[in-house]
């Protein structure tokens, strides 16, 4: 599938989406069929693998509470919350798993209403980022078109996200797009609170009935409002913030090479190869490596945008006051 090429300036409306390479011209045959093969198993031990380490930290705070239990709760649960947006992105693209109605309930369930994301609008609005990457009909450019600014302003923007500011902000701003018009109010409640807050309201009974509401407060909803926050900012800066080519799809994308703490934290499952979903969106996340290493042995290497770990990226998206000014 090819589409049209957009043309050089930022302002331009056309689509990017395979406009120069596409993604025959990245696999053969062979490897496109072999790669984009989805498991149910594999599906399932990813999701079992996201709430066992939410678990885990949970269950560690509840039995060793101090300070430093806490404080690594919060970085992991965070960092897992993460991990479930992740995971709903992978089951947006119907890769999660094989069978078609475990992708669609177990994504919606257990990954997608439990950080308050409806897959089947987010899925809609995903789309359209993919086909129109950096363009002004791309509905996510607004996350990335601030960047770069001054370190004070980046400095400013992760406290608003560790103080839980940004969340609140959010909450507010997502509950008076839903009150709006009266007309389609009670749908829109629906869609954007009903299964979030089913599944919250059984998280919440479930901690209740164990007599630790604390743990739910303390260790699923403070992580949500703040460290969730800071991993996701940074995840959003690494994929298409202050680009080399707007109009180039392995310039306007961006893949990170994340060490153990990062992937921990915001490149969790495989996220930060995210010129290589871009290229190839039907490959499941757990073989955007080995498109990666495929990508650099066909001599793409030298035209993708690749950055050696998030402080880079940080760095590159961050400039001294006076330079920013």
């Amino acid at each position: 599938m090819s589409v049209q090429s957009v043309g050089a300036g930022h302002g331009q409306a056309g689509s990017t989406m395979w406009a120069k390479i596409k993604p025959s011209d990245i696999l053969d045959q062979q490897e496109s069929h072999d790669l984009r093969q989805r498991s149910d198993a594999k599906g399932a031990w990813l999701v079992a693998h996201c709430w066992g380490v939410i678990a885990a930290a949970i269950l560690l705070y509840g039995v060793f509470p101090n300070v430093f239990t806490f404080l690594f709760g919060l970085a992991v649960v965070g960092g897992r919350q993460l991990g479930l947006a992740i995971l709903m992105h992978e089951g947006s693209h119907g890769m999660l798993f094989r069978t078609k109605v475990l992708n669609e309930r177990i994504t919606q369930w257990l990954t997608g209403w439990p950080i308050f994301i409806n897959l089947y609008e987010y899925r809609k609005r995903h789309m359209a980022h993919h086909r129109y990457t950096r363009t002004d009909r791309d509905p996510e450019n607004y996350l990335y078109t601030p960047f770069p600014v001054s370190r004070p302003s980046l400095m400013r923007k992760f406290l608003r996200d560790l103080t839980g500011i940004v969340f609140l902000r959010l909450q507010v701003g997502l509950l008076r797009m839903t009150w709006g018009e009266p007309a389609g109010r009670l749908r829109r409640f629906r869609e954007n609170y009903g299964g979030p807050l089913l599944v919250n309201a059984l998280m919440a009974g479930g901690f209740a009935a164990l007599g630790r509401m604390d743990l739910y407060l303390l260790m699923w909803l403070l992580p949500f409002a703040t460290t969730f926050q800071l991993f996701l900012r940074i995840r959003n800066i690494a994929e298409h913030s202050t680009m080399p080519d707007l109009t180039h799809p392995l310039k306007n994308s961006r893949t990170t090479l994340a060490n153990w703490l990062e992937r921990a934290t915001v490149a969790p499952y495989w996220v930060n190869y995210h010129i290589e979903h871009h290229m190839v969106p039907f490959v499941p996340c757990y073989r955007l490596k080995d498109v990666h290493r495929i990508m650099l042995a066909k001599g793409f290497g030298a035209d993708m945008e690749i950055r050696r770990g998030y402080l880079e990226v940080l760095r590159l998206n961050s400039r001294p006051q006076t330079q920013a000014a």
